[in-house]
Order: C-alpha cells, then structure tokens, then sequence
C-alpha cells in the first residue's frame, strides 16, 4: 500500500513539509533519500522556511513555470547570494518545487553544505543529468552590481539545455539595498522559443549555445526594462 510520503527520488515531486519531529525520527532511522550529486530533498524541505525568514518577495507571472517535468530558468543576480535563495523561495511558492541552483563552489566543507540543499556544481554533464532526470534548475548570469544590467551567460552550461525549455527571469533587489523594507520581486518570462536551435543544432554544439545564450539574455534584459517603465 502506497502512502503519502516518497523515500525514493522520483521527478522532483515536492512533497508537504513533515512536522520536525517526524522528519527527525525519520532521519534517525535513516530513511531518507539522497540523489547523486548530494542532494537531501526533505532537508531542503525543512531548511527553506527557516531560510526565508525576514525575505519578502513576490512572484509575478507564475504560470509560466512547468507544474512537472524539466527546465532551465536564466536569471540576474548581484555579487550576493541572497538572488538565488529569492529565486528558490519564489519556485518552491508558485509551482511547489526544488529549485536545483547552478554555480556551487568547489569549497571544502561549504560545498557539501549546498549540494545536500539542492546546488549543482557549474559544469555541463550535472546540469544534463539535473534536466535529463526532470528537475527545475537555474543558471544565474555573470554578476553584476549595474541597476538593468544582465551579466554573461555561461555559455558551457547552456550548451547542455538545447534540448530543454529555457525560461528568461529577472529577480529585482528588495529595498532599500537589499533590505525587507520593499520586497524583492521575481518576475518569470515565456519560455523561450528554441525548436529551431534544437532542430539546427546538436546538443553540447557551441554555436547553438551561443545563440541561445544570446536569446537567453536579451529575454532578461526585455524583462527588467519592461518593468522600469
């Protein structure tokens, strides 16, 4: 008989948060899953409230974000690191998620941290295998402390999506200086059109991943002039 809650990893399924003392009796009994690239899903599951404490933000557009199934999510970001816990807040609120974050640093100790709250390392075959395995995953751009600016795509990392829908975001800073006085917002564009890169290009060709870099990043910059105006 089957029950409510899923030990196993399956396709990035969220499961509803456990009361803490049946996480910890679970977890005591080690009956808890783990992927191949470290991530403990229910440990993300119980972190990310207490990580949200104190950061307000809101979620425009997002229906645009798949219910179930793969995508790679191009998104701005400053020097900090307070865009990508935005973002996963923002994915876990709208569409009941994980966000699987790209770019984890290949630091003693910090780097285990991060890979068992869901981060990837920034290298082409775990991006595939994050999408091939139908999770939601986030590329942020190169870092940029420029009001409207969008920074560089990571052109080796996009080179694995050309199979994959790829949706332009913009997550603008809360303020004033990042601060709860003004939430952040996160706004979630169209998915990009990319049935023509794929048909034209092989998947890892780095033209291809040029030119979907290239789409990628206008489809941002598009997103955060529209909402200056």
């Amino acid at each position: 008989m089957t029950t409510g809650v899923v030990y196993g990893i399956d396709e990035d399924r969220a499961q509803p948060p456990e009361a803490p003392w049946t996480a910890f009796a679970r977890r005591a009994a080690g009956r808890y899953p783990i992927d191949p690239h470290g991530f403990d899903p229910h440990l993300r599951d119980l972190v990310a409230p207490l990580a949200g404490l104190g950061v307000r933000y809101e979620v425009d557009h997002p229906e645009h974000l798949p219910e179930r199934g793969p995508a790679l999510l191009v998104a701005n970001r400053g020097m900090g690191l307070i865009e990508p816990l935005v973002l996963t807040l923002a994915v876990r609120t709208a569409r009941r998620r994980r966000l699987r974050i790209v770019g984890v640093p290949n630091w003693p100790v910090v780097a285990d941290a991060l890979q068992k709250l869901g981060g990837i390392g920034a290298y082409h075959q775990d991006l595939k295998a994050v999408l091939a395995a139908g999770h939601l995953a986030a590329v942020p751009l190169g870092a940029t402390w420029l009001p409207g600016a969008v920074g560089t795509p990571p052109l080796g990392l996009l080179a694995a999506a050309l199979e994959y829908p790829v949706i332009p975001v913009a997550v603008l800073r809360g303020g004033p200086f990042g601060l709860p006085l003004r939430p952040w917002r996160v706004l979630i564009g169209e998915a990009l059109d990319v049935n023509d890169l794929a048909h034209e290009f092989a998947p890892g060709d780095p033209l291809g991943a040029a030119e979907l870099a290239e789409a990628a990043g206008e489809g941002v910059r598009g997103i955060i002039e529209a909402a200056a105006r």
